[in-house]
């Protein structure tokens, strides 16, 4: 796949979904990409491919980072390390997933752990935030606070501590829970202005 189609698959829409895969085949040599675990968690991709005749490991995310997604990560990580390869990180996440069902799947220690990973791994890191890259997950794939060799934005890319529409969500829960607790019927149109 010719590299000069990338400008066409990053969509300028942020909210706009598109597959990673359809970028890293577009700069790794030859389009050849091997991924692994692939049925584990398809919202984590992680493999091996070379740039420019070095061969890395990748690792991306078509989403939130799940619990399998995060215990996948690290594994990978643990995999270069022993195999000396570098990493290419490339950001397209809106963070860890949230929820009952993620928390119960153990979201923070598997999440922990991947952070652990990319913090203590030697080899080199690189990140590339291709689309959005907000809160934790900025973390987990390694952001600027965790110190990468090289790290570059997309010119339509977003890094912040949480996507507008999550903190117009929690802006709408922590307001209706004030109106509930004083005993006020919630105003749903001051609380959709919230959201908005």
């Amino acid at each position: 796949y010719p590299a000069e189609e990338l400008l066409g698959i990053i969509p300028a829409n942020p909210k706009q979904p598109f597959d990673m895969k359809e970028v890293i085949a577009r700069i790794v040599d030859d389009s050849d990409f091997f991924e692994v675990k692939q049925e584990y968690d398809a919202l984590t991709v992680c493999g091996w491919a070379k740039i420019g005749g070095q061969h890395i490991g990748i690792i991306t995310n078509n989403g939130p980072i799940t619990p399998q997604g995060a215990t996948k990560a690290a594994q990978f990580i643990h995999l270069c390390e022993q195999t000396k390869r570098p990493l290419l990180f490339l950001h397209n996440t809106t963070g860890f997933m949230v929820g009952t069902d993620a928390e119960q799947n153990g979201i923070i220690k598997h999440g922990s752990k991947l952070i652990q990973a990319v913090a203590n791994t030697t080899v080199p890191k690189i990140s590339i935030v291709v689309a959005g890259s907000y809160g934790a997950g900025n973390y987990a794939m390694c952001g600027r606070p965790l110190s990468p060799q090289f790290i570059f934005a997309w010119p339509n890319s977003h890094v912040a501590v949480m996507g507008s529409a999550q903190a117009g969500k929690v802006l709408r829960i922590v307001a209706e829970g004030k109106q509930k607790a004083s005993g006020m019927e919630p105003n749903e149109q001051m609380l959709d202005f919230l959201e908005q």
